[in-house]
C-alpha cells in the first residue's frame, strides 16, 4: 500500500462546489460518466495513479479515492497517468469559458502557450496581477501554479509526439517546450511512469481508420463530450470559408463524411490542419496538422479545439435552453450544437467588420479578395490552401481600391486594423471580456452587433446575444416565438441559442 504521505503532500486547494462535491464525484466515477471527464481527476492512493471519471478500470474503494480538480495537482501530489485512459488526453474544463475571473483567464492563457512562450512573468504580466498573487489564486483552486499547470501540459505534448513521429528524444523534449532533456526524462518518468523510450514503444491507438497521413504531418484526436451535432459544425463553417485560407472538401477516408481544412498563422510559422467530420458518435475529432515549428503543436491544437468548441458541456448547454418553451423543440431536434469559436481572434474581428450590413457569401468573398492581396503565402500550397489571413498591419495600409465597400465601413475596417495592430484593443486569449468589448465599442463604425459578434467568436464567450440581428429574428419567427422573447432565461448559454435560432431560420428557408 502507499505512504499517507502523497495524501499529506497533497497542495490544498478550494473545492469546486459549484462543480460537483466528493460523493457525486464517486457516482461519477462508479457509472463511469464520461460527461466529467476533464472536470475533476480521481487519484487512487493503493495505486499511485490518477484516472479520468470513465476510466473503464474497477472501481476502487470510496476510502481509497481522492479527487483534484487538475491534472497538474494529481501529478503534483505524487501520481502518476494512468496508461489505460490516459487523463492528461480528456477534453478541458467548460469553466475556463464560462468563467471570466482570473483563473479562468490564465487557464485560457496557459492552454494557448503563453507560460512555454513568455514565462510565468509573462503571463502574470498580460493578466495585470504579480506572480505571487496569481500563483495562489491558481493554486488555492487548481492544487498547482502555473508553472505545474504548464508542464503537465508539456507532458501530453511530448507523449503525442513521441507516439505519432519519428522525432528524436532530445527533439521531442525541446519542441514539446522543455529546457533541458534531464527536465523532459524526469517529468515523463514522473507523470506516466515511462521513460520516454518507452512511451514511443508503446503501441498508440490509431488516430484515425483514414489513409495514412502524409509525412509531416502529425495525427491526433481531439476529446469531446457527448453528443456533438458535427453536421452544424461543418455546415457553418462550410458557409463561412474563405478560399486560399479555409475549405471543406470530401473526406479521403471511408470513416469521415468531410474534411475541414485551413491555414494557421502560429508564433513559429504558418501551419495547416484539417479535422474529419465523423459519420458517427466517437467521442473526438480526427485531426492532422502540419506545423513549420513544432514548438507550436500546444498552441495549434488549443485553437482548434476553441474553433469546434470540443471544451463545452453540451448537457449543461442543453438543460438550461430546453427549459424554454421556445427553444425545447429545437434542442431536441439538435443535442449536441456547439458555438464555434475561431482560430484567431484578430482574422474573426476584422472578418465581423466585413460581414457588417452584407450577406455571408458577399463577406466571404470580399475576405478572399483580401487574402489573395494581403495575405502572407505558404511556402507551398496545400490543396486549396495558398496563404494565412491577411494580418492587421498589413490591412491597416491597403490601398482603398481593394475595400470594395462604402466609405464609413472602409474607415471602420482600418481604425480596427490599427487599434490591433497597436494593442489598443487586445483579442488574445485570455483577455478581458469587458475591457475588449469598450475598446471595440469605442472605435468608430463598432456597433454592438460587431461586438457581440466578436465576443461570440474570437472571444469564446458562452453568453453573448445579437438580439437585433435578422437570422435571430427569422429564428424566433420560425420557432412560433414573438420577436420580444425574454433571453433572460437563456443565460449563462446565449451564445448556444442564437446557433439554434440560426439553424431554425435557414431550415425554414429551405422549407
Amino acid at each position: 500500500m502507499v505512504s499517507d504521505s502523497r495524501q499529506s503532500s497533497a497542495p490544498e486547494c478550494r473545492r469546486l462546489e459549484h462543480v460537483i462535491d466528493e460523493e457525486s464525484s464517486y457516482r461519477a466515477v462508479s457509472s463511469r460518466d464520461a460527461r466529467f471527464d476533464g472536470v475533476f481527476f480521481t487519484a487512487v492512493r493503493t495505486t499511485g495513479i490518477y484516472c479520468r471519471p470513465s476510466c473503464p478500470a474497477m472501481t476502487p474503494k470510496r476510502q481509497n479515492v481522492h479527487f483534484y480538480p487538475s491534472a497538474a495537482a494529481a501529478q503534483a501530489g505524487g501520481y502518476r497517468a494512468c496508461r489505460r485512459c490516459r487523463p492528461d488526453a480528456v477534453p478541458g474544463s467548460p469553466d475556463w469559458n464560462l468563467r471570466a475571473d482570473l483563473v479562468g483567464r490564465a487557464m485560457r492563457m496557459i492552454g494557448d502557450g503563453v507560460v512555454d512562450r513568455e514565462g510565468v512573468s509573462g503571463l502574470a504580466a498580460r493578466l495585470g496581477y504579480s506572480e505571487r498573487h496569481l500563483t495562489r489564486e491558481l493554486v488555492a483552486e487548481l492544487g498547482a501554479g502555473p508553472l505545474a499547470l504548464a508542464r503537465s501540459q508539456r507532458a501530453h505534448t511530448a507523449r503525442l509526439l513521441l507516439q505519432t513521429t519519428g522525432l528524436s528524444a532530445t527533439d521531442t523534449a525541446f519542441a514539446a517546450g522543455f529546457a533541458s532533456v534531464r527536465q523532459f526524462n524526469d517529468t515523463m518518468r514522473e507523470v506516466y511512469g515511462l521513460t520516454p523510450t518507452e512511451l514511443r514503444h508503446k503501441p498508440a491507438r490509431a488516430s484515425s481508420s483514414g489513409p495514412a497521413p502524409l509525412p509531416g504531418t502529425i495525427p491526433l484526436r481531439l476529446a469531446h463530450r457527448q453528443p456533438l451535432d458535427a453536421a452544424h459544425l461543418f455546415d457553418f463553417l462550410a458557409v463561412r470559408a474563405v478560399p486560399g485560407v479555409e475549405e471543406v472538401v470530401a473526406a479521403r477516408g471511408r470513416s469521415a463524411v468531410r474534411t475541414y481544412r485551413r491555414t494557421l498563422a502560429l508564433p513559429g510559422g504558418p501551419g495547416v490542419a484539417e479535422v474529419d467530420q465523423p459519420r458517427k458518435p466517437q467521442g473526438w475529432l480526427d485531426c492532422r496538422l502540419r506545423l513549420t515549428s513544432l514548438r507550436d503543436l500546444t498552441t495549434a491544437v488549443q485553437r482548434m479545439r476553441a474553433l469546434f468548441d470540443l471544451d463545452a458541456d453540451p448537457d449543461a448547454v442543453d438543460r438550461v435552453l430546453a427549459a424554454d418553451r421556445w427553444l425545447a423543440p429545437l434542442v431536441a431536434a439538435r443535442p449536441g450544437l456547439r458555438s464555434p469559436g475561431h482560430v484567431d481572434p484578430h482574422e474573426l474581428a476584422v472578418r465581423a467588420v466585413l460581414g457588417q450590413q452584407v450577406s455571408v457569401a458577399a463577406a466571404r468573398t470580399l475576405a478572399a479578395r483580401l487574402a489573395e492581396r494581403y495575405g502572407e503565402r505558404l511556402p507551398t500550397p496545400s490543396g486549396g490552401l495558398t496563404s494565412l489571413f491577411p494580418a492587421a498591419e498589413a490591412l491597416a495600409e491597403a490601398d482603398p481600391a481593394d475595400l470594395a465597400m462604402p466609405g464609413a465601413r472602409q474607415r471602420a475596417l482600418r481604425g480596427l486594423c490599427s487599434a490591433l495592430a497597436t494593442g489598443a484593443v487586445d483579442l488574445r486569449p485570455g483577455v478581458d471580456r469587458e475591457q475588449a468589448a469598450a475598446a471595440l465599442l469605442a472605435l468608430p463604425g463598432i456597433g454592438p452587433w460587431t461586438v457581440a459578434y466578436v465576443r461570440m467568436r474570437a472571444l469564446a464567450d458562452p453568453d453573448a446575444h445579437l438580439p437585433t440581428d435578422i437570422g435571430v429574428r427569422h429564428g424566433l419567427a420560425a420557432a412560433g416565438a414573438p420577436a420580444s422573447a425574454d433571453a433572460a432565461g437563456w443565460r449563462p448559454w446565449r451564445s448556444y441559442a442564437v446557433h439554434h435560432l440560426w439553424v431554425a431560420a435557414t431550415e425554414a428557408n429551405q422549407n
